[in-house]
């Protein structure tokens, strides 16, 4: 089943066509990785696909939905980690995750349970604290609670691991993997290449705004001719546009 759809998506900032005719088929089950350098376009995409953002052109379709007339039903049912956690800095942690209850309408019993539980396994001890006392990894902790705790069918992640510890990324990456494994589907950007070699099950590449390849590992390695290539070599490759990147260091 296709979670994830679009048909030429594409965004426009100006005259800068910052996501240009990109098609997705992301299928439930999966952890898709969506690479890229910096200002490719990848979180522009999430956003467009997370509702936060309009296309200028072109089709989203979550769980089967259109976007475009039924918003609120998809935000329902999936999850958005932003790579720079928002919260109202004026709220304690407990506070931001009641809020987060109450407009999901959870069961609040059952809700506590898991975040008590999630809670253990990141080693958050700090619900107490006002979100404007907390580290960047406090409140990425503290967002992952809030999203994992509603076991949604679709999670979006910008650069989730960024800000945790080795320990707590570590539990994150079994987390998806457990979830996906359950029927749930992840979206997500990293620039750790090694993180998106070992869990994802397929990889698109953005680049410039356009998808330029995906597939899983062993069909980028096809792609570009290399059947020992890790992820980080395919990804240079792809990118850097035959830049010699051994002489730059050399020169430095």
């Amino acid at each position: 089943m296709t979670v994830i759809q679009t048909v030429d998506l594409t965004k426009r900032f100006g005259e800068l066509k910052a996501v240009d005719t990109i098609n997705l088929a992301v299928e439930k089950g999966e952890i898709y990785g969506f690479l890229g350098p910096n200002g490719a376009g990848k979180t522009t995409t999430i956003r467009m696909l997370t509702g936060t953002l309009k296309p200028t052109s072109g089709e989203v379709k979550i769980l089967g939905i259109d976007m475009r007339s039924n918003e609120i039903e998809i935000k329902k049912r999936i999850g958005v980690v932003p790579d720079e956690p928002k919260i109202y800095p004026n709220l304690k942690g407990y506070e931001f995750i009641n809020f987060i209850g109450d407009i999901y309408r959870l069961d609040k019993v059952k809700m506590n349970q898991r975040v008590e539980e999630l809670c253990e396994a990141f080693s958050i001890d700090f619900l107490q604290k006002a979100v404007s006392d907390m580290s960047h990894g406090m409140k990425q902790k503290l967002y992952l609670v809030s999203v994992l705790m509603r076991k949604p069918e679709i999670l979006f992640l910008d650069e989730p691991t960024v800000g945790l510890d080795a320990r707590s990324a570590k539990i994150l990456k079994m987390l998806l993997q457990k979830y996906t494994s359950d029927g749930s589907t992840v979206f997500m950007t990293t620039h750790v290449l090694e993180i998106a070699e070992k869990m994802c099950t397929r990889i698109g590449i953005i680049h410039k705004g356009k998808l330029i390849v995906e597939g899983t590992l062993s069909q980028l390695r096809e792609y570009v001719k290399s059947s020992q290539a890790s992820l980080e070599d395919v990804f240079l490759q792809l990118t850097t546009e035959g830049e010699d990147i051994a002489s730059i260091v050399k020169e430095l």
